[in-house]
């Protein structure tokens, strides 16, 4: 399958969408009374579920709410790019993504691993692969 302009530009959406709905997720975990789908995907991210994750320290969701900001904010710039600069400048569109996701990858994964959450960069694996897709190589249109 030939990866066209117009496919990079649906990814990058799809991209946005993937990264950005991280962002509500956490941001329910700034209120005790809507913790529990950010406690629940934090469970899961350092896995296994044990229910040992808790949201109740306020650190924990101060750093939620900073972290849900960044991530749908990441999101929606992601889309705008798509929208707004693809047509323009696709290769740098491509490329700025690319660069921007594999250092969120090094970085969260390296710190997964040093806080002793080691599944967690693995399942980054597999969001990386997720927001990469087809973004990895160059569009050829005919």
């Amino acid at each position: 399958m030939i990866m066209t302009h117009q496919f990079h530009k649906l990814w990058l959406k799809v991209a946005a969408v993937i990264i950005g709905s991280f962002g509500p997720v956490f941001f329910l975990g700034t209120m005790t009374t809507t913790v529990e789908p950010a406690r629940l995907t934090l469970d899961l991210l350092s896995w296994p579920i044990d229910g040992v994750t808790t949201y109740s320290s306020p650190d924990t969701r101060f750093l939620s709410a900073l972290t849900g900001g960044f991530l749908f904010g990441w999101g929606v710039m992601i889309w705008c790019l798509s929208v707004w600069v693809y047509d323009k400048a696709p290769e740098f569109v491509r490329r700025s993504l690319l660069v921007g996701v594999l250092a969120w990858f090094v970085l969260d994964s390296a710190g997964s691993i040093a806080s002793g959450n080691s599944s967690n960069a693995v399942i980054n694996v597999l969001v990386l692969f997720l927001v990469v897709g087809p973004l990895w190589r160059p569009a050829k249109d005919r």
